[in-house]
């Protein structure tokens, strides 16, 4: 099969090789997907980058990306799935040495997760890490029907999804933002410039002084004072990033005095009821056509190393998608 790999981190560029690979066989328990699209997460980039603390190569050879969407092509023992049947895939190169990044995929049937018709393969490939991510930052402590819910960066690939579905799950959104374009691509009908406003000022203002139920975070360490300023006591944090301080010092006591919740996630790690509930949440809200997408064209294949490129450089609005 044709596909994508790296032998060593480094620049794309330098590492990321098109080449071919063997066909993989789908083992007991598994599914062999024929791939049509594959997504580039910030996690993929980063990953092959050796860019976090204490990074090793977990494996010789790794096919990257953990997202994507295809067909299923062929079954192992004990699975009763339809060959041909669209799908979408999550944790496709987590923890393992393959991921999306190439024509095929064997892995977990649970993983392989059925693509509604009117959802395109480049669609379904934004559904693991963006869409789920966004889906649990909200409903990982129960229904928000009626609650306010402040986004942080709802232009980002993450924030997009969570404006959309907090409003689809009844909630109020507020969102923030960096100028009246992204504001636009964020979907949001309230919204606030964080380059020219000040934040707190505003979120409280347009609540009436009673601020939110829950934020949905992007950068914990940097927003963490306006966190504290805005959120409603006994209110939920849900943070998916830090990347402007990596290890922030936590207001322990301002925090605590106002019962608060500070729920880090990473969407990887799911226990399966949540994932099964948050999948069947999605797969209601696409065949309703009630969610859009914001897919940035990367090429194909042999197109990788500049997809990587253009998502570390942020350089983009939606998610970096490569289809054949």
């Amino acid at each position: 099969m044709k596909a994508v790999y790296y032998e060593q981190f480094g620049p794309a560029g330098d590492v990321l090789t098109v080449g071919d690979l063997p066909d993989p066989v789908p083992g007991p328990g598994e599914v062999l997907v024929r791939l049509r699209a594959s997504g580039v997460n910030p996690s993929d980039v980063k990953l092959r980058a050796g860019a976090r603390p204490g990074a090793v190569m977990p494996f010789a050879r790794v096919v990257p990306h953990s997202d994507g969407a295809g067909v299923i092509e062929a079954v192992g023992p004990g699975v009763d799935r339809a060959v041909g049947e669209r799908v979408w895939i999550w944790n496709g190169q987590w923890q393992r040495a393959q991921g999306t990044c190439a024509a095929l995929i064997a892995l977990p049937a649970d993983q392989a997760v059925p693509l509604p018709e009117g959802t395109s393969f480049a669609e379904g490939a934004c559904l693991g890490i963006p869409a789920m991510t966004a889906w649990y930052a909200l409903h990982s402590d129960g229904p928000i029907a009626g609650q306010t819910v402040l986004v942080t960066g709802g232009a980002g690939t993450v924030g997009r999804y969570a404006c959309q579905m907090a409003a689809l799950s009844g909630a109020r959104v507020i969102t923030t933002v960096s100028s009246p374009e992204k504001a636009a691509h964020s979907g949001a009908a309230e919204w606030i410039d964080y380059r020219k406003a000040n934040v707190a000022e505003a979120v409280l203002e347009m609540t009436g002084g009673q601020g939110v139920d829950r934020i949905v975070e992007v950068d914990f360490g940097a927003n963490q004072e306006v966190s504290l300023q805005v959120l409603k006591p006994g209110g939920v944090i849900a943070a998916y990033a830090s990347a402007a301080c990596m290890e922030p010092v936590l207001s322990f006591y301002p925090f605590m005095f106002r019962n608060v919740t500070l729920r880090m996630l990473i969407v990887y790690l799911l226990d399966d009821a949540m994932r099964r509930r948050g999948a069947a949440q999605v797969a209601g809200w696409l065949e309703a056509g009630a969610l859009t997408h914001a897919v940035v064209p990367g090429g194909g294949l042999e197109d990788a190393a500049a997809a990587h490129d253009l998502v570390a450089s942020g350089d983009k609005l939606g998610t970096v998608v490569l289809s054949w």
